[in-house]
């Protein structure tokens, strides 16, 4: 830039002292700031980090809960089609089973059809979301 006409200033002098302030002059100081009461007590919110921590973790739980469940059902189903397996045909059943017939000419029932479309179902489900977490985890979000 070019030159131009220097205008009028007033400087005041420093208002310092040497040495440290007394107890009743920091008091005066902590009345009279505009902050006055506000930072008085102290306050522990919660992080983000802590938020995101708790939220990992009940999903981890939902996650292991809904594992168990599908777990305890695929047990109970198999248990149920040992025990029918088991009721079939008596003698003649075992003697099926001695000769080669076995069960491999059985059809499943309906009830045992629908078990099995619900244990995928919830299997193919947990699946989902465990590998959602884990690849969302790694790779993160694209919106922010």
């Amino acid at each position: 830039g070019r030159p131009g006409v220097t205008e009028r200033v007033f400087v005041l002098p420093p208002r310092s002292q040497i040495g440290p302030i007394t107890a009743a002059q920091r008091q005066a100081l902590i009345a009279g700031s505009i902050v006055a009461g506000v930072y008085e007590k102290a306050v522990d919110r919660a992080s983000a980090h802590e938020a995101i921590k708790a939220r990992v973790e009940a999903t981890m739980a939902d996650e292991t809960a809904a594992k168990e469940q599908a777990a305890s059902m695929a047990r109970t189903a198999k248990d149920q089609a040992g025990a029918a397996a088991d009721d079939d045909g008596g003698l003649l059943g075992s003697l099926g089973g001695l000769l080669g017939g076995g069960k491999s000419g059985r059809r499943m029932s309906a009830g045992e059809q629908l078990f099995k479309s619900a244990a995928s179902a919830i299997g193919s489900e947990v699946g989902r979301q465990i590998i959602r977490g884990v690849l969302g985890g790694i790779f993160g979000s694209k919106r922010r």
